[in-house]
């Protein structure tokens, strides 16, 4: 289909969210938020018709599923983003020329904002409280995948914005069609930004292939290293939870690396991912350590396409370094400037290890699986940004804003 009309009218949405103010977008949302817990059977009906059509077995099964505790957390975080302040108008810089001109920077929204994503419903509800928060119109390119997942909550989100008498048009769904994402990747006359979000085929392709400006959320190999003065207490809690805690997202562990100093305590460190049956490619010093200590039928020998690989599943790579920097030549290699997390006893060591490495986020003594928005205290993201221009890391509201310059005078002409 021509998806220019749609374009239109979700720009016109855009210009039209400029007249509204920040204590109604925050009704609304709440509002957004009570109708979702009202329409939880409903939402659940129609992904029940996604999940049927996938493999369970598939890494993306688990992104696509959507149960009534998930509801209730996405109703919780539409309220956290409701209640946040807002982030337009805020004054970055001020200051008076010599000629008397008072010149200030002000946050302002980017327009019409489109999202590319995959098999993550959830991401629906988020991208709309963001954008809407930040008063910004957004055109959704779901996956085929979540099909009608993601047509029930945009007609859920259609319904409070009618009733609240806004612009339905703040929210377009496309087909889940390859000629209408091409169409959404060249339309620069009206779309002022586009995010991907999903593998980094998705990412590599709106990459190489928009007219309209990118901000990559890309890929997470998310690596953690234990030191030769790390704690075995911590290292097994961290390790754990950044493995098991849920596996087919961006920010869980795919390869741990060991000083091999403390290749005596690899068993202990990995001891609780056997339980969640995590399956373990050693390299070779690290697999004559786990040899009879971890589940034969979890370990193997790892091959040379283990390390640098977004697992999304049970899966984990282990790779044995003999000094720090090694470790950090590792994750400099193989890493996608996403999560890295060292686990340490030695300060120096922590503090060089943050210095160095180049990642959106960079942890120390805890998980990787704290790379997420609600968990930094931003009420949601529209994904994790894993370059360096405009915004890094997880993107919340301050991230979906620019801004503009405003000059004030008093009849002062430029000589």
């Amino acid at each position: 289909m021509n998806c220019t009309t749609l374009f239109k009218e979700a720009k016109r949405a855009g210009f039209e969210l400029s007249a509204i103010d920040d204590k109604s977008v925050s009704r609304i949302l709440s509002d957004l938020a009570e109708e979702t817990e009202k329409s939880e059977r409903i939402i659940l009906d129609e992904n029940t018709k996604d999940l049927d059509l996938m493999q369970e077995n598939n890494p993306l099964f688990d992104r696509l599923k959507l149960t009534s505790q998930r509801i209730k957390s996405i109703a919780s975080d539409i309220r956290n983003i409701a209640n946040l302040p807002s982030p337009l108008g805020r004054i970055l810089v001020e200051y008076r020329r010599v000629n008397g001109l008072v010149i200030k920077r002000v946050t302002v929204p980017f327009g019409l904002i489109g999202v590319i994503y995959e098999a993550r419903p959830n991401v629906t509800f988020d991208v709309f409280s963001l954008c809407l928060k930040s008063g910004n119109a957004v055109i959704l390119k779901g996956g085929s995948d979540a099909i009608n997942s993601n047509t029930a909550i945009v007609a859920l989100v259609k319904k409070v914005l009618k009733k609240s008498g806004i612009n339905e048009n703040l929210i377009t769904l496309l087909p889940p069609g390859r000629e209408e994402t091409s169409q959404l990747l060249r339309a620069r006359e009206f779309v002022d930004l586009i995010i991907p979000r999903g593998s980094r085929a998705l990412i590599d392709f709106v990459r190489e292939n928009a007219l309209v400006p990118v901000i990559e959320t890309g890929a997470g190999i998310c690596h953690t290293y234990f030191d030769e003065d790390g704690d075995v207490i911590k290292g097994q809690d961290i390790i754990k939870n950044a493995k098991t805690r849920r596996v087919s997202v961006c920010n869980a562990l795919d390869c741990l690396i060991i000083h091999e100093n403390r290749l005596n305590d690899l068993s202990f460190l990995v001891e609780q991912c056997a339980l969640s049956e995590v399956v373990i490619f050693a390299d070779e010093k690290a697999l004559a350590s786990l040899y009879g200590k971890y589940p034969g039928n979890l370990l193997f020998k790892a091959q040379p396409d283990s390390f640098g690989t977004e697992f999304l599943s049970h899966k984990m790579a282990v790779k044995t370094v003999s000094s720090f920097r090694e470790a950090l030549d590792h994750i400099s290699e193989y890493g996608s400037k996403h999560s890295e997390a060292i686990i340490s006893e030695n300060p120096s060591r922590l503090e060089e290890f943050c210095r160095i490495v180049d990642a959106a986020a960079v942890y120390t003594n805890t998980s990787t699986a704290f790379t997420d928005g609600a968990e930094f205290g931003l009420g949601a993201e529209i994904g994790i940004s894993t370059q360096k221009l405009h915004a890094r890391g997880p993107m919340a509201l301050e991230a979906l804003t620019s801004y503009k310059w405003i000059i004030t005078g008093n009849g002062q002409v430029r000589p």
